[in-house]
């Protein structure tokens, strides 16, 4: 199985991803998933996520999440990007390919990624511009 990993603080550019893909002839399936910045974490509106990442940890924890995707599934290759530094709200900070000969393996192999990154590979994140809304006040029966 083909990998691929980047660890970048540029924005993604998928149109030169896409171009750049290799595919065989025998394969059906090739899936793309964006995680994209929300404007709400945790009920607080941000402006962005800063992301911080223990590269070398990060690279290697990757690494055994590829290699558990190539023994479980038919993948040809899994390519992913992931952004550090600030990423603005509505833009990608993930991106994830994945190609196999079937859609069921792409999409069943792009949830175990996205899964175990979250719990093993050390990228953090910090919300931005974080502004709680104000709280309603109670409600006072006048008499």
């Amino acid at each position: 199985m083909k990998t691929q990993l980047t660890l970048t603080p540029d924005p993604i550019d998928e149109l030169a991803l896409i171009a750049e893909r290799e595919m065989s002839d025998g394969m059906g399936a090739a899936l793309v998933f964006h995680g994209v910045v929300r404007a709400k974490e945790d009920e607080a509106t941000i402006t962005a996520i800063d992301y911080e990442a223990f590269d070398d940890m990060a690279c290697h924890q990757f690494e055994l999440i590829f290699e558990e995707i190539d023994r479980q599934w038919p993948i040809e290759s899994v390519r992913v990007v992931h952004r550090v530094g600030v990423v603005p709200v509505n833009e990608p900070s993930l991106w994830v390919e994945i190609i196999a000969p079937h859609r069921a393996e792409t999409f069943e192999a792009c949830q175990f990624l996205i899964n175990t990154m979250k719990e093993r590979v050390p990228i953090w994140k910090r919300p931005v511009g974080r502004r709680v809304p104000p709280r309603p006040k109670p409600f006072k029966k006048q008499s």
